[in-house]
């Protein structure tokens, strides 16, 4: 390696912690938790695999702070230290090669299907748009004494990572699950101190930050990942997303990651949907970052669109990232960090998957079923697969989560 590319570059940190090299392993949803939503030994096989690519930071799948509150069948749900010795066998196979990991926590909000939770719960009252009501119900305001209890959820739960042994947690406040849910004007529609303005609507994800700082050590790190904007009629924008990012360097965050969208509006996925420029840059939320970057200092990571070596080391080199965020191409290719630390001329193998239903594809479900088979695969110590037939991953995946819906459902009753 040579410092001569920018990815292998080292990062430290707000807190003094350093990063060994610029590429991350951006978070995606590993469904392979128990039926009761307990730690299996295949995230320890999975991650291990990961940690031998290098990459100087892995930022696990979403690990849920409330059981009664999912976002897919086969989350991880923290919420004691039960499953300590298995959380640390799942640390300890993450950091065998040499980087970091980070736990990212999670609540799901109004995004809980209800195959899993026929009571969800939002900021406020307000129902999916019309197509998506049949797989999500209408949530229930949350009251404050739950809003609170929910923020002591997410300390208590990063409390027993940084005793397991992860080096921090990222807070998801992207992708419109409950933190991006109260900082949207759309879906918080509140009057009291947790909504009516931009200043309160984010005083959620400042309790929680405050709460989980006052839970774990000095050194342990805290990010966010968080929209640049939730691409809703009436939604978060940019200008709030700047807000939120400055306020939360203020307060000593160590780390945001960039990203977009939500169930309604996907723009985390919808690759083939972006500017001719966006798309020689790669990147789908660079523009925005460089933004972000004449207001703050703090860390950035952009996550979505990296495809080739080149385009990675030209967005560390230009400033406007710190961290690459790569996911897809490192199911793919999970040695992939190797290659690109050590100078190759690569590109990844990442190309849309489709099942020619429109619908289906417009949603992105596709693309998701389909990286969560490979995920499930290299859990089982099994390499993943570059081609499948789209349809038949489709269907193979709704039945496996009808199937651990309707148990979870009958364990939770």
């Amino acid at each position: 390696m040579t410092t001569a590319h920018p990815l292998s570059q080292a990062l430290t940190l707000p807190n003094g912690a350093t990063l060994p090299n610029r590429i991350a392993k951006a978070a995606m949803s590993e469904a392979l938790g128990s039926v009761d939503n307990r730690v299996t030994e295949r995230l320890a096989t999975l991650y291990r695999t990961w940690a031998a690519g290098e990459a100087g930071l892995l930022i696990t799948g979403n690990v849920m702070v409330d059981r009664r509150h999912l976002g897919e069948p086969g989350n991880v749900v923290l919420e004691d230290r039960r499953d300590l010795h298995k959380l640390r066998a799942w640390a300890e196979a993450a950091c065998s090669g040499g980087g970091q990991v980070w736990m990212q926590l999670n609540h799901p909000g109004k995004q809980s299907p209800r195959m899993l939770n026929r009571d969800p719960v939002a900021p406020s009252a307000v129902p999916f748009r019309k197509d998506l009501r049949g797989m999500f119900a209408t949530p229930r305001a949350l009251r404050d004494e739950e809003i609170r209890d929910i923020v002591q959820r997410f300390a208590r739960s990063a409390a027993v990572a940084e005793a397991a042994g992860f080096q921090g947690v990222q807070i998801h406040g992207a992708h419109g699950y409950l933190v991006s849910q109260f900082l949207s004007p759309h879906h918080n529609q509140r009057n009291d101190a947790w909504g009516g303005d931009a200043e309160r609507r984010r005083a959620f994800v400042e309790a929680i930050y405050h709460a989980i700082r006052e839970a774990t050590s000095p050194s342990f790190c805290v990010g966010i990942k968080l929209n640049s904007a939730d691409f809703q009629r009436g939604g978060f924008t940019e200008a709030e997303s700047l807000a939120v990012i400055s306020r939360l360097a203020e307060l000593g965050i160590d780390l945001v990651e960039i990203s977009g969208g939500s169930y309604e509006s996907p723009a985390m996925a919808n690759g083939g949907k972006v500017k001719a420029s966006t798309r020689a840059r790669e990147a789908y939320f660079l523009s925005f970052a460089e933004t972000v970057r004449q207001t703050v200092s703090v860390p950035l990571m952009v996550t979505g669109g990296f495809r080739s070596s080149e385009g990675m080391n030209q967005a560390i080199a230009s400033g406007a990232t710190d961290l690459v965020g790569l996911a897809r191409p490192l199911v793919l290719e999970p040695d992939l960090p190797q290659r690109l630390l050590a100078g190759e001329s690569v590109t990844s193998l990442v190309k849309p998957v489709k099942t020619g239903i429109r619908k289906v594809d417009e949603m992105a479900l596709m693309e998701v079923s389909w990286y969560t088979r490979q995920l499930a695969r290299m859990g089982r110590g099994k390499p993943p697969r570059t081609q499948d037939r789209g349809l038949w991953s489709l269907l193979e995946v709704l039945a496996v989560m009808a199937g651990q819906g309707a148990r979870s459902r009958l364990r939770a009753g």
